[in-house]
C-alpha cells in the first residue's frame, strides 16, 4: 500500500510538472537568425570551374506556424551586388497538424554554382567566360514569408568570395 501511495504521489508531481509548462510565445511573424555557411570562397560557375555548392544556414520561429505551401516561394535571398532582385527558394512543405503553438527549426538553403553564382565584371556581364580577375565578394540578405504574407526580418551572411577562375 505505502508504494502505491508513492507511486501515486509521483505521478501527480509529474502530471502537475509538464502542466505547468508553457508553449513558447512566437510572434505570428515569422523571425529568422542568421547561422552559418559552409565555406566563404565557392568557385563561380561556369563549365571550367569545378562544380560546388554554398549551404546558408538560418533558424526560424513563426507563432502561428504557417510556414511553407505547396504553390509559393518562401525564402528569398538578396545578392549584395544587386540587392533590389531577390532569388526565390522554397521550404519544404511542413504540415499545419500540432503547429498551433508555434514552430521553430533551422533551414539550409543549398546553392550550386552552375551558373547561379558568378563573378561580376566591370562591365557588369555575369558569369564571363574569362574573368579579368581572380575574386569576386558578396553577400547575401535573407527574408521569408508565412502562407499569411508576413515577412520576417532580414539577417545577412557575412561577406563572400568567389573564385573567378582557376
Amino acid at each position: 500500500m505505502k508504494a502505491f501511495r508513492v507511486a501515486l504521489l509521483f505521478l501527480l508531481t509529474g502530471t502537475l510538472f509538464f502542466a505547468c509548462v508553457n508553449p513558447p510565445n512566437y510572434p505570428d511573424a515569422p523571425v529568422i537568425e542568421y547561422m552559418a555557411v559552409n565555406k566563404t570562397t565557392i568557385f563561380q560557375g561556369t563549365q571550367n570551374l569545378p562544380a560546388d555548392t554554398l549551404a546558408i544556414v538560418f533558424s526560424f520561429t513563426d507563432g502561428d506556424g504557417d510556414l511553407s505551401s505547396e504553390d509559393s516561394t518562401d525564402v528569398f535571398l538578396y545578392d549584395s551586388r544587386f540587392p533590389s532582385i531577390p532569388n526565390p527558394y522554397k521550404i519544404p512543405l511542413i504540415p499545419e497538424d500540432g503547429t498551433g503553438n508555434g514552430i521553430r527549426g533551422e533551414i539550409t538553403v543549398r546553392i550550386q554554382n552552375a551558373f547561379n553564382i558568378c563573378c561580376i565584371e566591370a562591365n557588369g556581364f555575369a558569369c564571363p567566360p574569362a574573368a579579368t580577375f581572380d575574386l569576386d565578394t558578396f553577400s547575401y540578405e535573407i527574408q521569408i514569408r508565412d502562407r499569411a504574407g508576413n515577412f520576417s526580418n532580414r539577417v545577412r551572411t557575412e561577406t563572400l568570395g568567389i573564385r573567378c577562375r582557376l
